[in-house]
């Protein structure tokens, strides 16, 4: 199974992002099962909530938080710490929405096997560019997808198209293309 961990604030749309990720795994094939669910403390908006995404090849029956992700999300930064890689699987990876570079985490005292773990990736700018708002979480999901291999970013649009209001469609599957682009560059 792969357990993937949402970190966000009321209103950034991470349970969002966890349930278009299994949508978009589930969509097309049979054999493919998805559960989302989010967790939310206080109900409202910059609050810190929790959502969870598990995949598999096999029904799902275990409905309980994740404790050991084989990815975590990070829509807001502020909310990233040294207790994340508490929360990943030894070969687990971190991607982070954040302006700073693998310098700045250094001078914050992370080590270089942490920093390893850590995808660093500045969402806001990309959202702004095409949503017109700092609303990052269909840009983190495409990382995810984009570095992961979870989903083709096909399947992503067509669970965007499945879950989304026709006028929000073309600006999120538009950052999908973009992030998918900039990823093959990469490579």
């Amino acid at each position: 199974m792969t357990e993937i961990l949402w970190h966000g604030r009321g209103g950034q749309g991470a349970f969002t992002a966890a349930k278009l990720l299994g949508a978009a795994y589930s969509i097309e094939e049979t054999n493919h099962f998805a559960l989302s669910f989010p967790s939310f403390g206080p109900e409202r908006r910059g609050a810190p909530i929790l959502a969870f995404t598990k995949l598999d090849q096999k029904q799902i029956g275990d409905r309980s938080q994740i404790k050991k992700a084989d990815y975590t999300v990070f829509l807001d930064d502020t909310l990233f710490s040294n207790s994340a890689f508490s929360e990943i699987k030894e070969d687990g990876k971190i991607l982070v929405n954040t302006k700073k570079s693998g310098v700045d985490l250094k001078a914050e005292g992370f080590s270089d096997e942490q920093i390893k773990k850590i995808v660093l990736f500045d969402a806001d700018s990309i959202a702004l560019q095409i949503l017109k708002m700092p609303v990052t979480n269909t840009v983190m999901l495409a990382l995810l997808a984009s570095f992961s291999g979870i989903v083709t970013a096909e399947d992503l649009k067509t669970s965007i198209k499945f879950y989304m209001a026709p006028k929000l469609y073309e600006k999120n599957a538009a950052i999908v293309d973009a992030i998918f682009a900039q990823a093959g560059e990469k490579r």
